[in-house]
């Protein structure tokens, strides 16, 4: 097995079976797609950055830690990586309680090399997609925790609607103290209007409710 080097969108696989990894490898490397192949959980495991980009392509079956073990100990770690399981026909109920956990599809062998293909390109732009929703939830969620405590409920509040004389009421502040928060909100956000903010409090709700 080759070293794990960093690289963008690998296709991790890990299967017992050599001649299956062979394979997928062989099928990977006609498309210029990159791959590392392991033959167990326990040598995946000790060579997985979860930083990386890319999916897993699971035996759902192996001796010692199995596909589903896999999948535990990557949830336990907070390691989101897509994973398409590989199963044979009397693994099917196994499968679907995979997806039900998370997994992303599942394959029956025999499987056709372009179905196995076009699963990875979905997993991948899963990844993509995940990787990318969590930088922006990041980044809104480091502007927004820099906002004072007064500040925070200024932002709420204009996002919800409010005008700075509702606001004044309500808090027992003077409208002019409620401007002076609001500039400052929108200066530590970066938001140039009223719509900006709005959105990027949107956009931290989604991502928080897609996590």
């Amino acid at each position: 097995m080759d070293n794990l080097v960093e690289t963008v969108d690998t296709v991790f696989v890990v299967d017992d079976d050599e001649s299956v990894r062979d394979s997928i490898s062989m099928l990977l490397e006609s498309v210029d797609i990159a791959h590392e192949a392991f033959a167990s959980a326990d040598e995946f495991l000790a060579a997985y950055d979860a930083g990386r980009n890319g999916c897993l392509v699971l035996d759902i079956r192996m001796p010692g830690m199995s596909g589903l073990d896999l999948q535990n100990e990557l949830a336990t770690r907070s390691a989101n990586i897509p994973i398409i399981f590989i199963t044979g026909h009397g693994d099917i109920p196994m499968a679907v309680d995979a997806m039900r956990r998370g997994a992303v599809d599942f394959i029956r062998k025999p499987f056709r090399d372009q179905e196995l293909l076009d699963r990875i390109a979905e997993a991948l732009t899963l990844d993509d997609e995940r990787r990318s929703l969590s930088a922006d939830r990041g980044e809104a969620e480091k502007l927004v925790a820099e906002l004072t405590p007064r500040e925070t409920e200024i932002f709420e509040r204009v996002c919800l609607g409010q005008a700075n004389k509702v606001i004044a009421i309500e808090l027992e502040i003077s409208e002019r103290t409620v401007e002076i928060h609001r500039s400052q909100v929108m200066h530590k956000t970066g938001a140039r209007s009223l719509a900006e903010l709005v959105r990027l409090k949107i956009g931290l709700e989604q991502s928080e409710a897609r996590a």
